[in-house]
Formats: structure tokens, sequence, C-alpha cells
């Protein structure tokens, strides 16, 4: 008979995988849905007031080049800041053809008095994440509260819950069993 504690792991084993199977799915499918690597971001400073506002969040979509030369003036993008390591989300201003036939796009965040150099130009395809295609209003502010630790503490809490709920219905699965019957033809006195 296996022990208690090993019958009852593999279950938990199975709803935890089931969750993190489950969720990848989920991304890669938004993934391929909206063609980017990453189809959600959070507007993080003030730039593009009143258009767009702190915690905001962005969805985007179709960072590929079919997209980046469809751009028009006054798309909302997201890009690789030129000059820094930085996802920027801003308003496009100008575009160019560069000396080799490239498009050059130069953006401006609206609450900007002009374009930042480094930042805002010039932005070539590489740098280009994707263009804004749906605004969800200060959803923005989940991400800071969930951040760490705290987004540890609740999965670790989610984990804690699936587990105990799959100990409670083995236990209760073991104990709503009949008792086992003894074989034809013996009887056991009760204990005195």
């Amino acid at each position: 008979m296996p022990n208690k504690s090993e019958s009852k792991v593999p279950g938990a084993v199975k709803d935890i995988t089931i969750v993190v199977v489950g969720v990848v799915i989920v991304w890669l499918g938004l993934r391929f849905a909206f063609g980017t690597n990453n189809p959600f971001y959070v507007v993080s400073s003030g730039s593009m007031i009143p258009a767009l506002n702190i915690n905001d969040v962005l969805i985007v979509k179709d960072g590929y080049s079919n997209s980046f030369d469809s751009l028009k003036i006054g798309d909302v993008i997201v890009f690789h800041a030129a000059a820094e390591d930085r996802v920027i989300v801003h308003r496009v201003a100008e575009i160019q053809t560069g000396t080799h036939g490239e498009r050059i796009i130069t953006t401006k965040g609206d609450a900007n008095d002009a374009s930042i150099p480094g930042v805002d130009n010039p932005i070539r395809i590489s740098q280009y994440i994707g263009k804004v295609v749906y605004v969800i209003p200060g959803l923005g502010l989940i991400t800071k509260v969930l951040s760490p630790p705290v987004n540890y503490i609740i999965i670790a809490v989610i984990l804690a819950v699936l587990f105990i709920n799959r100990m409670g219905r083995r236990k209760d699965a073991e104990t709503s069993q009949p008792p086992p019957t003894g074989t034809a033809g013996t009887f056991s006195p009760p204990p005195n």
C-alpha cells in the first residue's frame, strides 16, 4: 500500500502543472494574436498626458516590419529609445527616408515641448516594438501592488492552497470509503 503522503503529492503537482501550462498557453496565444513578444506595457511617465496617463496599460500589436512601414504621423508607438536602454511610448511626429532608403521615425510625447534627441529620434525598425491599439486606464496600479516580494508571496499562497486543497480531498475520499469486510464464514467478536 502506498504511503499516504506519496499518494497526495502527485495530485497537487498535477494541479500546479495544469496552472503553469495554462498560463504558458495563454501567454503564447496572446503573443501570437498580437504579433509581438510582449503585448502589454504600463505607462510610467507623464510624457503622453492627456492621451495616456501614468499606470495606464497599453496593448501593443504587430511589431513586424510591415507594421513599421505602414506607420503614419499621429500613431502612438512603443519602442526602445535610441540612446537609452528604456522602452518609450510616444506619438509619431515625423517620418523620413534615410540615405539607404530605410524609414526613420521621429516621435514626441504629447506633453513634451519638442522631440528629445537620442530618445525620440532616430527610431528605426530594430527599435520598434509595436503600435498601441488599446488602452486600459489605471490597470497598471495592479502591477505596482504585485511587484516583488508581494507577487512571490501570492504565488506561494496559491500553491499552498492548491496543495492543502488536494490533501483535504484525498483525506475526505479515504474516510468516506467503507471498511473492508471480512472473509465469509469468519466472525470476530468485539473486544471486551
